[in-house]
């Protein structure tokens, strides 16, 4: 079953992801500080999610901007990159393109009607590793009643620094699709896979336009 991990939680993650990565080296050519970048970014997503206006949309159009918005920060394909796995090398440019539309697409309406959901959580940061162009973020998703781990796994692109998957609780959100996707793979091959995934974007449409 897609998705069975993707709960308001994963929203929040996905969303409100304040990232604090400080170490820099004494370097001429610093690392850029990934703090200083996401700060704007952070104060827009959740000015977004507070925005009374947000869900007035049709919930498709909610959870489209928000993937939009989320794409500033979050690298998707390299997220189809490691979901797919050793598949992801066997297609070339155009099937790697469609893959990751799948794949966003899947994300984005797995996402509608949860926007309702947020109430306001914030994120405390815990601490950060960074070794070479990879970088883990320990933080706390907090609301008034518990907080949970929340770990952000990012690479540097040039001077940007972009999250490709989410820890929530131990669980890899990456890891979680990557084993769903594989035991399809292996059952029924790439074209099962893409059929699937076709078929549960079909069925996400159909009941978003029931609401």
């Amino acid at each position: 079953m897609f998705f069975r991990k993707c709960t308001i939680l994963a929203l929040c993650s996905l969303c409100v992801a304040v990232l604090c990565l400080g170490l820099t080296p004494p370097a001429a050519s610093a690392t850029p500080d990934p703090t200083e970048q996401l700060r704007p970014f952070v104060k827009k997503v959740t000015d977004t999610l507070t925005d009374p206006g947000l869900k007035t949309l049709p919930k498709k159009e909610q959870a489209a901007r928000l993937v939009v918005l989320v794409r500033e920060r979050f690298d998707f394909r390299e997220m189809s990159k490691r979901v797919l796995g050793q598949q992801w090398r066997k297609l070339d440019a155009p099937e790697q393109d469609r893959f990751e539309n799948l794949l966003t697409d899947l994300l984005q309406y797995a996402y509608v009607g949860r926007v309702e959901e947020y109430s306001g959580q914030t994120v405390e940061f815990v601490q950060q590793r960074i070794r070479g162009q990879r970088a883990e973020v320990q933080t706390l998703l907090v609301d008034k009643e518990k907080s949970i781990p929340v770990s952000y796994i990012m690479l540097l692109q040039g001077d940007k620094w972009m999250a490709y998957d989410i820890v929530v609780e131990g669980v890899s959100l990456v890891r979680n699709y990557m084993e769903q996707f594989s035991e399809i793979l292996r059952k029924d091959g790439y074209a099962g896979l893409l059929r699937q995934m076709e078929e549960k974007i079909q069925q996400f449409e159909r009941e978003t336009k029931r609401t």
